[in-house]
C-alpha cells in the first residue's frame, strides 16, 4: 500500500466498511475467509423477509448489489454482459437488475438546472413539471414545454451522485487490486482491468452530452426511414448534468396488454425493430446496447421508438467480420471452425488445451444438430458457447462480450412480441451482404493499402532497428528475454525423472553385490532403494498422465 492512498483510504472509511458489512450480510465475501458468516445469514431475512441463507447465490449477489446503490447496481449490469466471466446463470440473474432511486427535492432540481443552463426552469421553458415522472441511479426524468410548443423531456443528473460514483470507484478499484494479487484464481479473470473498464464507461455514462451525441448520431444514420423515431435533442437547453429531448408518446413494449388491445401487428413490429438493431450492428457499426422492452416503444403509424441512449457498443470492420464467422459458424454448426473463431477473438490462457476444446465444441454443435434452421435457437447457442469459453478460461474482448449480450436481449425481446419471431431468416441477408463486402474490390484494395503501409513502415524502420541491435552487441548490453510456459513443472518431472532413474540404477547395483546389511539373502538398502524408485517412477507416470501430456499432445 502507498503512502499516497492514505487521503483515499481514509475519506473512503466509512463507506468501505458498509460495503464489507452488506458482503458479509449477504454471504458474498469469499475473501473475508477467516469469519464464519452463515451464523449472520440464518438470523437476517431481506426487506420482503426471506431469509437470506435460503437464497440461491446469483440471488443474493443481486441483491447485494442493489443495496449498495447506483455503483454496485451499474456494476451489476455491466457484469451481466460478461457471461464469459462471471457465467450465463449469474449473468441473466445480473439483467434483472432495475435501478430505482427516490427523485431529488424540487429545490435541488431548479438548482442543478440553474447552475447548468444559467437560468431557472420556469424562465427556460413555457411549463416544467417539478415532479419526476421517472427517477433511475443516475438521473430523473420530467415532463416540460418548450416557448415554442415543443413536447420535451427533461433529464437531470440526481445532486451530488458524481461524488458518491467516485468514492464507490475508487473502492472497487482497490478491491480489485486486493483481488488481483492475493488469488490467483481470480486474477486470471483481470479484475483490476475489469474494474478500470467499468469506471471509464460509468464515468461517460454521467455525462449526458454523450448521450446526446449518441441521439444525433442514431438519428442521422436512420434519417431516411420513417418508421424509426428517434428523440431529437435540444443542446441549447442540455448540458453535461441536463440532456433535454423531444417526448415520445407511444406504447412501451413493457406494456403487454396494451400492445394486444391495440391494433398494431406485434409479428412485424418484431421483425422490424430486430433488424433496426442488426442494421446499427452490421451497416453502422455504432448500435444501441440496451435493447430492453422498457427501451422501445410503439408510435402511432406503428413507427418504432428508440429511447435511453446511454449505453452503445462500437464494430470497426475486423470486429464485424469476426462476429460474422462466429455467428455464420454457430448457424453452420461448424465446430472446427467455431473454434478458429473462439481463439481468434479471445485470449487464450497458458495452459490452453486446443484439443479439449474442440471436443467440447464438437459436443455442443451435436446438440444442436437436430434443429432446422427455423426453430434454430441463437440465444441458447450463444449463451452454451459463452458457458464452453468460460470453462477454458478464454477471456473475450469487452466488445465483444456486450454485442453477444445484445444479441441474446434482442431474441428475447422479440420473442415477448412474438412468439414465431425467428432471427436466423434476418440474418441471412446480412450473410449474403458479408460475402460481396469481402469479395469487393474496395476491401481488395484497402487490404493492399493497409499492407503497403505497414511494409512501407517495417522498410523506414528496419535499417535503424538493426544499427541499434548491433551497437548493444558492440557495447556488451543485449540482451534476450524469452518466456517459458510452464516451465517449473517440466524442469521438475525431468529433475524427479532423473533422481527416480539414479536411485534405480544404485539400488539395483547394490541389490546385486548383496551390499549389507541384508535379510536373508536380499540387500536392505538395494532392495528399499528400489522399491522408492519404483514408487517415484509410478507417481511421475501418473502426474504426467493427469495433465494429458503422456503421447506428447498440446
Amino acid at each position: 500500500m502507498e503512502v499516497t492512498d492514505l487521503p483515499r483510504i481514509v475519506r473512503n472509511t466509512a463507506r468501505f466498511h458498509e460495503v464489507v458489512s452488506v458482503a458479509m450480510k449477504f454471504g458474498i465475501a469469499p475473501w473475508l475467509s477467516g469469519i464464519r458468516t452463515e451464523w449472520v445469514q440464518r438470523h437476517l431475512r431481506t426487506t420482503d423477509g426471506q431469509q437470506i441463507s435460503e437464497l440461491p447465490e446469483p440471488v443474493r449477489v443481486r441483491l447485494a448489489l442493489t443495496e449498495l446503490g447506483t455503483t454496485f447496481i451499474k456494476l451489476g449490469q455491466i457484469l451481466s454482459t460478461r457471461a464469459d466471466l462471471i457465467g450465463p446463470e449469474l449473468a441473466e440473474e445480473l439483467s434483472k437488475l432495475q435501478s430505482s432511486t427516490p427523485p431529488d427535492p424540487v429545490g435541488e432540481v431548479n438548482d442543478l438546472i440553474t447552475d447548468e443552463l444559467g437560468a431557472a426552469p420556469d424562465e427556460i421553458f413555457r411549463e416544467f413539471d417539478p415532479v419526476a415522472f421517472a427517477s433511475a441511479s443516475i438521473g430523473q426524468v420530467h415532463r416540460a414545454v418548450l416557448r415554442d410548443g415543443q413536447a420535451v423531456v427533461v433529464k437531470v443528473q440526481h445532486s451530488g451522485i458524481e461524488e458518491r460514483v467516485r468514492n464507490d470507484l475508487e473502492i472497487l478499484i482497490q478491491l480489485a487490486e486486493l483481488a488481483e494479487h492475493y488469488s490467483k484464481d481470480i486474477a486470471r479473470y483481470r479484475p483490476l482491468a475489469t474494474a478500470r473498464e467499468f469506471a471509464r464507461t460509468l464515468r461517460d455514462e454521467l455525462d449526458f452530452t454523450r448521450e446526446q451525441n449518441n441521439l444525433t448520431r442514431f438519428a442521422r444514420n436512420f434519417r431516411d426511414d420513417a418508421m424509426i423515431m428517434i428523440p431529437a435533442s435540444h443542446p441549447q437547453f442540455s448540458s453535461r448534468r441536463v440532456l433535454t429531448m423531444d417526448c415520445l408518446n407511444g406504447i412501451e413494449l413493457t406494456d403487454r396488454k396494451a400492445l394486444q388491445d391495440s391494433d398494431v401487428d406485434l409479428c412485424d413490429i418484431a421483425k422490424r425493430g430486430a433488424n433496426m438493431f442488426l442494421q446499427m450492428v452490421f451497416r453502422d457499426g455504432f448500435y444501441h446496447a440496451d435493447p430492453h422492452p422498457g427501451n422501445l416503444m410503439v408510435l402511432p403509424g406503428s413507427v418504432i421508438g428508440l429511447l435511453d441512449c446511454g449505453m452503445v457498443g462500437r464494430v470497426d470492420e475486423e470486429l464485424r467480420e469476426q462476429i460474422e464467422d462466429l455467428l455464420m459458424a454457430a448457424i453452420d454448426r461448424d465446430s472446427k471452425r467455431l473454434q478458429e473463431c473462439v481463439v481468434e477473438l479471445g485470449n487464450v490462457p497458458t495452459d490452453f488445451d486446443r484439443a479439449m476444446l474442440q471436443n467440447d465444441l464438437v459436443n455442443f454443435v451435436d446438440d444442436y444438430a437436430g434443429q432446422s434452421l427455423d426453430d434454430f435457437d441463437l440465444s441458447g447457442s450463444l449463451n452454451g458457447m459463452i458457458e464452453i469459453i468460460r470453462q477454458h478460461h478464454i477471456l473475450l474482448p469487452s466488445k465483444v462480450s456486450l454485442l453477444i449480450k445484445m444479441l441474446v436481449m434482442l431474441e428475447g425481446t422479440a420473442h415477448q412480441l412474438s412468439p414465431d419471431f425467428n432471427i436466423i431468416e434476418l440474418l441471412e441477408p446480412y450473410r449474403a451482404e458479408s460475402i460481396k463486402r469481402r469479395l469487393s474490390p474496395q476491401r481488395a484494395w484497402r487490404k493492399l493499402q493497409s499492407a503497403q503501409r505497414d511494409w512501407t513502415r517495417l522498410a523506414e524502420t528496419f535499417p535503424s532497428d538493426v544499427a541499434d541491435i548491433m551497437n548493444r552487441i558492440r557495447r556488451g548490453n543485449f540482451n534476450v528475454n524469452l518466456e517459458h510456459r510452464k516451465l517449473d513443472s517440466i524442469t521438475n518431472r525431468l529433475v524427479l525423472g532423473i533422481l527416480t532413474a539414479a536411485l534405480f540404477v544404485g539400488s539395483a547395483s547394490l541389490w546385486s553385490n548383496n551390499v549389507p546389511p541384508r535379510l536373508g539373502d536380499v540387500s536392505l538398502p538395494g532392495s528399499v532403494g528400489c522399491g522408492i524408485a519404483v514408487y517415484l517412477g509410478f507417481t511421475l507416470v501418473r502426474a504426467i498422465r493427469k495433465s494429458g501430456n503422456l503421447h506428447g499432445r498440446d
